[in-house]
């Protein structure tokens, strides 16, 4: 179990919030799955910006060494689930994130982190 996050999650993170993503949360759930250590979770105002978003961290995720292994959802662009192994990254539509609620599932006391225009302050995103 890793505890804590990791300078690529948050930085993930962070770069999602400064394309204009909504309640940026990174999720340290390798205590509870096996799937993956951390799930980012951000929303996009409308299907267009979700698209967006998921392009931008793409690019992202690739220029820091990560390979994708799978994504679903971009066509529709309601719920984007973008799959780097130890780190899923979702990208909802705003009322999709309010109805599935992925945060009442995974958040477990302080596994959580919300990214906020402080942490955009305390350092450059990558």
């Amino acid at each position: 179990m890793r505890t804590g996050f990791n300078d690529d999650v948050i930085g993930a993170a962070k770069h999602l919030f400064a394309e204009k993503a909504e309640d940026v949360y990174v999720i340290n759930v390798s205590h509870l799955t096996i799937v993956a250590d951390y799930f980012i979770l951000a929303s996009g105002r409308s299907d267009v910006h979700v698209k967006s978003l998921c392009d931008e961290i793409s690019k992202y995720m690739h220029d820091k060494g990560y390979r994708l292994l799978r994504m679903e959802g971009y066509r529709e662009g309601r719920w984007i689930v973008i799959d780097y192994g130890d780190i899923l990254i979702h990208i909802f539509h705003k009322r999709e994130r309010e109805f599935y609620g992925l945060e009442r599932l995974w958040v477990d006391g302080n596994n959580y982190r919300v990214i906020t225009d402080a942490d955009m302050q305390t350092g450059v995103v990558q």
